[in-house]
């Protein structure tokens, strides 16, 4: 990834095909291309989450993804490279742990809402498992390396965990909960 952009309408992708970093040109339509399209939707829908008032250490977090995210797409581009290390889907372990354990544990179902930033990283993680399947896509037709894979697995269970993190936090002091799903069972379990 030596070459920098200098300029950004070049015009070369008129024809429906783009550069790869390995100067390669594909089609827009490709795999690979798909495949980065749907990381680079994610990481800028990560962008957005930040816009949000949240925790400063899901903050630093979420900045930390953009990062790998940023490396999972350059793997992506070039062809047998590897950029995400696993190292990387360890960290994603560690914050899963870390602050699954200090959620309550879920009775119910619970539906993608509640405050602006817990649904918008409620998007973050469908966008996630979309961003996975195409890459195992991509990888039912080209080698690729386990890690970005795992990662945007890992990465989508995390973001459904910080929706929960970001449903309890409130700048006024309050405690925020999830918002469930009324279930027959859930229903009936507070009848009784």
């Amino acid at each position: 990834m030596g070459q920098r952009l200098t300029q950004i309408a070049t015009r070369t992708g008129d024809n429906g095909t783009t550069g790869l970093g390995d100067n390669t040109r594909v089609s827009k339509s490709s795999l690979r291309i798909h495949a980065l399209g749907e990381v680079d939707e994610l990481n800028s829908n990560i962008g957005v989450l930040l816009c949000e008032d949240m925790p400063s250490e899901v903050r630093t977090l979420l900045v930390e993804i953009q990062h790998q995210l940023f490396n999972l797409g350059g793997e992506l581009s070039i062809p047998g490279f590897e950029l995400l290390k696993p190292e990387a889907v360890l960290a994603l372990d560690d914050a899963l742990a870390q602050h699954n354990a200090a959620l309550p544990r879920l009775q119910e179902f619970i539906l993608p809402a509640g405050t602006r930033a817990a649904s918008l990283a409620h998007v973050c993680r469908t966008v996630a498992r979309r961003a996975e399947r195409a890459v195992v896509a991509l990888e039912a037709q080209e080698p690729l390396k386990d890690t970005p894979r795992q990662y945007l697995n890992r990465l989508s269970d995390l973001m459904f965990v910080l929706a929960r993190v970001l449903n309890r936090h409130r700048t006024d002091g309050t405690l925020g909960d999830d918002v469930y799903w009324k279930s027959e069972k859930l229903a009936k379990a507070q009848t009784e």
